[in-house]
């Protein structure tokens, strides 16, 4: 038999002691729910859970470098990128010189900073070697926070300049705001010798 309309059964009327045990129920299947968690899950607020992106290393060819080469054009011959100041930032070491067919061009040494604007050009922020110090750098090479370059050079104005009579090795280092220069002492070599 059929209830009437109006007629409540007594069995669906909730009672206090049904809500007590839905109530239990549903704690328990969120404390069980909380012992088990994908890997990895962590409670930190939207958007702080990405690393902050490491900006890429400063192009040398997006730069106007301060030497004159004439009607040559400018070339880059070397670089190293790496965090150079400690400060979390990547800067880029370029070894420029003007392009020739023969001879050993002096070469320049920048440090490449990229600016906070993305497509805004790289800067000089130093100046490690400039090419009125008559110096070429053959190889250039980053050690942790530690730049290092074999240079030759020329004793006196009259040796040739396609015969550097001098080499060295000189380094370079982030210290008290600026970039601290250290060098072994030079070997000389002598026509002939």
């Amino acid at each position: 038999m059929q209830p009437l309309a109006g007629q409540d059964l007594l069995h669906t009327q909730p009672h206090p002691m049904h809500w007590l045990a839905t109530a239990t129920a549903l704690s328990a299947v969120i404390a069980v729910s909380s012992l088990f968690q994908p890997s990895g899950a962590t409670a930190t607020a939207a958007g702080t859970t990405k690393a902050a992106a490491v900006a890429p290393a400063p192009d040398p060819g997006r730069v106007a470098f301060p030497v004159n080469c004439g009607p040559n054009r400018l070339d880059v011959v070397q670089k190293v990128s790496g965090d150079l100041d400690g400060a979390g930032g990547t800067q880029t070491v370029a070894v420029v010189r003007c392009h020739t067919e023969a001879g050993t061009p002096p070469s320049g040494v920048y440090v490449l900073a990229q600016p906070s604007d993305p497509k805004a050009p790289p800067r000089i922020v130093a100046t490690l070697l400039a090419p009125a110090q008559r110096l070429s750098v053959q190889d250039i090479a980053l050690q942790g926070r530690v730049v290092s370059a074999a240079v030759q050079g020329y004793s006196s104005p009259d040796v040739p300049s396609y015969m550097p009579d001098v080499h060295k090795t000189v380094k370079w280092q982030w210290q008290g705001g600026k970039f601290v220069q250290d060098e072994l002492p030079a070997s000389s070599t002598t026509a002939g010798a």
